[in-house]
């Protein structure tokens, strides 16, 4: 009898590579989809150590079941990540035909977040959640009058504290969508600072999760570098300057080292010339890994 009358094709790979395994170590172990005899597959895990030149002790766990439910799962993280994705892009194209500034904004953030995420040696699933959250984090802008957000002079006392509420109301409008990521706290915290200065639970230090730190980090440097309604670009040299001064009073020592070596040792830069009305972003949103 081959090892293709035991094995089913997705496995006669996997298959030989193990026995060649098991033949230079003298053990090996793997998961194999075997050929029952009934004409079904079964997923076994098959152990095997050799004794001798002639003789080999093998052992095997029919974990059929336990394979299903990864597949199960696997699909439910797939339909999760759909729901997910297509949740966020509507949340996107709803900021960008109201208030382009803030979409451009939203998106030049995220990019930087994602790198300083990367850079600062994140998990994948980290960076992934950062990257979104960022690419919404001023969702809750929807609810204050255009007129405030494109005032082409200071804002009042009372437009301010306006303001200052879309934190909460991001909160509110993404707390019941479900992700594997913590999307509505990341943005709830990104205007809290280091020291419990910030808005508007005034949480400080470690009780404002890693990602919401990063987020405002990346939030103040491309506000200040970037022209406002009310004022021309500071410029990032600026911008850099007010991180690196305030480093571990207001803003997160990690996240403001690796936003300072991405642009004055890796060169990193904005995207010049952001499309908002194209589809540049569509593909935006990452794919949730599987188990």
């Amino acid at each position: 009898m081959s090892i293709n009358d035991l094995l089913a094709e997705e496995s006669l790979e996997d298959g030989l590579a193990h026995f060649k395994k098991l033949m230079e170590t003298g053990a090996a172990t793997s998961d194999l989809w075997h050929k029952h005899k009934n004409g079904s597959n079964r997923c076994l895990t098959v152990s095997a150590v050799k004794l001798s030149e002639t003789r080999v002790l093998g052992f095997c766990k029919n974990i059929t079941d336990r394979k299903q439910a990864e597949d199960e799962l696997r699909q439910t993280l797939e339909s999760l990540r759909n729901a997910v994705s297509a949740t966020i892009q509507v949340l996107i194209s709803a900021v960008e035909a109201r208030d382009p500034y803030t979409a451009g904004h939203q998106m030049r953030t995220a990019d930087l977040a994602r790198a300083i995420a990367t850079e600062m040696g994140l998990p994948g699933e980290k960076i992934d959640g950062i990257r979104i959250a960022s690419s919404i984090h001023d969702i809750g802008k929807l609810s204050i009058p255009a007129e405030i957000l494109s005032k082409p002079t200071k804002l009042s006392e009372v437009e301010f504290s306006l303001i200052k509420e879309h934190s909460r109301i991001g909160y509110e409008i993404l707390k019941g969508v479900q992700s594997p990521w913590l999307l509505a706290e990341i943005i709830y915290q990104h205007h809290e600072r280091m020291d419990g200065s910030g808005y508007p639970r005034n949480l400080k230090g470690d009780e404002i999760l890693i990602e919401a730190r990063i987020l405002a980090v990346c939030d103040v440097v491309e506000s200040m570098a970037s022209h406002r309604p009310y004022r021309p670009s500071l410029g990032i040299e600026k911008a850099l300057e007010e991180i690196e001064k305030n480093r571990g009073t207001l803003y997160d020592t990690g996240a403001v080292d690796a936003c300072l070596r991405l642009f004055r040792e890796k060169r990193y830069q904005f995207e010049k010339g952001l499309i908002l009305n194209g589809n540049p972003h569509r593909n935006f949103i990452p794919k949730i890994a599987g188990p």
